[in-house]
């Protein structure tokens, strides 16, 4: 990535989400002005800290049809077939999982992996462990969306809370049509997003690699 393009993805602007945090650390800098100049400093790094964490980038989906992208940054974790949980029902034969960890520093806005339609949207309770352990897949908080392609086949989305994270913003609704590259909410402070693809389609990454949510193909439907 070149210099310019870094600085692009550094003053992106950011997400709504991020807009209390942001006024609020805005809030407590100019308190610090008034009564004591810790407080000031305090305030001033919290506010570039959340506008850094909430920024929220353009993203260029590939123009070709059939792909399935990457529905967050970061780094792939776990790649396995595995039972999708019971929350998305999707049935009982194995199919392939790709866990992103999204650290503190990656870009936290979700991106909707194919075109296709809200079919369910299924929020569960549960605990707060490293989101970088596979464990958190199954017993984190999280948010599972599922969406039915335009040849009938599903895949699964879920936006898995982490060690620090405490909130999962999703922003589409069961019934929506969705495309390839949109937004579709965001997870504050660290976390993880899996992706279960459809049966009998592999995934063409591999543990370790780094994701660009909306930019990375992560499959082909075709197969």
């Amino acid at each position: 990535m070149n210099f310019a393009a870094t600085l692009r993805l550094v003053l992106a602007p950011p997400h709504p989400a991020g807009r209390p945090f942001i006024l609020g650390g805005a809030g407590v800098f100019v308190l610090g002005l008034i009564f004591a100049a810790w407080l000031a400093w305090l305030g001033a790094a919290f506010t570039l800290f959340c506008l850094y964490f909430f920024r929220d980038p353009e993203r260029v989906p590939p123009g070709r049809p059939g792909l399935v992208l990457a529905p967050a940054d970061g780094r792939v974790v776990s790649i396995a077939p595995v039972l999708a949980p019971p929350e998305l029902s999707l049935g009982t034969t194995p199919r392939w999982r790709v866990g992103i960890f999204l650290s503190a520093i990656d870009v936290h806005v979700n991106r909707i992996p194919a075109d296709g339609t809200v079919t369910r949207i299924a929020y569960r309770h549960g605990k707060f462990l490293n989101a970088s352990l596979d464990k958190a897949s199954t017993d984190n908080e999280r948010n599972a969306l599922v969406l039915r392609l335009p040849d009938g086949r599903e895949l699964g989305v879920v936006q898995i809370a982490g060690l620090i994270a405490r909130r999962i913003v999703c922003e589409v609704r069961e019934g929506d049509a969705v495309t390839a590259g949109a937004r579709f909410g965001i997870i504050r402070f660290g976390s993880r997003t899996d992706l279960y693809l459809p049966e009998g389609v592999r995934p063409l990454v591999v543990e370790g690699q780094t994701m660009i949510g909306g930019e990375t193909v992560i499959a082909e439907l075709a197969g």
